[in-house]
């Protein structure tokens, strides 16, 4: 009974911390570290766990990870929507299929570094991790938590600088060591229904030279962002306007060299392209982040 009481303190601990002090926390360090970026709303609504908008492919199989392959069922899911797309495809007045939709899954809370930091991240101690969070070993989380913690391991492809961060500060710091102080971050934006429809492009502005770093949202007990910095990559943000009139402020990654990509990749069977030079395009999804250097 005292080892169960001690599991829910830790829980309802961290669940307070992270409600009462994550967010003036973290606020203060993005304004110390990037006191002329403004922290996107996307970063503040992750201090209010919620649902999250993912981009026209199942949460379980948006492909972040390189080298992975896909297999038939993901091929199958993502015949009808634009998941990827060629970078002459991003023009104004082009038309898109898209459906940004909401994760059902329960997203857990952003929190600080001091506490993020006292709990153990690794493979190792996978089994320590369950109990803190009361979560069952044979439980579909806990599968879920253990490949995230796979993927954050597993070394990158050629040319990759790849960290997970386990909260805000850890990933500023990440970013700021591969671009430098002056940079901003940007994110998905819209206030309206965003059903599979088709999307016309309003307008479209290049943000970056060829570095930027991509951040996306992992699954897990808490917030964790598996960040990547990768070469001959460039971000766009695009205006776009739905069918039912919903208003979408959009971030683009187009990746030019794809030649360390597994052949098997999503993007190339839906693309019927081959690992090399043509740039390959795709949209992030809600609570992603790209990070390039602001000018």
């Amino acid at each position: 009974m005292k080892f169960k009481f001690q599991h829910i303190f830790l829980l309802l601990s961290v669940a307070l911390v992270a409600s009462h002090e994550a967010l003036p926390l973290q606020e203060d360090y993005w304004r110390s570290v990037l006191p002329n970026s403004p922290m996107p709303k996307a970063v503040k609504d992750l201090f209010h766990p919620g649902k999250s908008v993912y981009v026209g492919v199942t949460p379980d199989a948006f492909p972040i990870i390189y080298h992975h392959g896909a297999d038939e069922n993901q091929l199958r899911d993502n015949q009808n929507v634009t998941l990827f797309f060629l970078e002459k495809d991003l023009y104004k007045g082009n038309n898109m299929k898209l459906h940004f939709f909401m994760s059902a899954y329960d997203q857990g809370s952003l929190l600080p570094r001091r506490v993020a930091d006292s709990i153990p991240f690794s493979s190792e101690k996978f089994l320590e991790i369950l109990n803190r969070f009361s979560v069952n070993p044979s439980s579909k989380k806990a599968k879920i938590m253990k490949k995230t913690l796979q993927e954050c391991e597993e070394a990158g492809i050629k040319g990759e600088e790849k960290y997970c961060a386990t909260s805000l500060e850890s990933m500023v710091d990440f970013s700021t060591s591969k671009l430098g102080s002056k940079i901003e971050a940007v994110s998905f934006e819209t206030e309206n229904e965003t059903p599979l429809q088709k999307y016309k492009i309003v307008k479209v502005k290049k943000m970056s030279g060829e570095k930027v770093v991509a951040c996306h949202k992992q699954k897990y007990a808490y917030v964790v962002f598996y960040c990547h910095k990768t070469e001959s990559t460039v971000a766009y943000k695009v205006a776009m306007l739905g069918e039912n009139g919903a208003k979408v402020e959009a971030v683009a990654v187009c990746h030019k060299d794809t030649t360390a990509w597994n052949p098997k990749h999503l993007a190339f069977q839906l693309l019927k392209l081959k690992p090399g030079n043509i740039p390959v395009c795709h949209f992030l999804p809600k609570d992603n982040l790209v990070w390039v250097p602001k000018y």
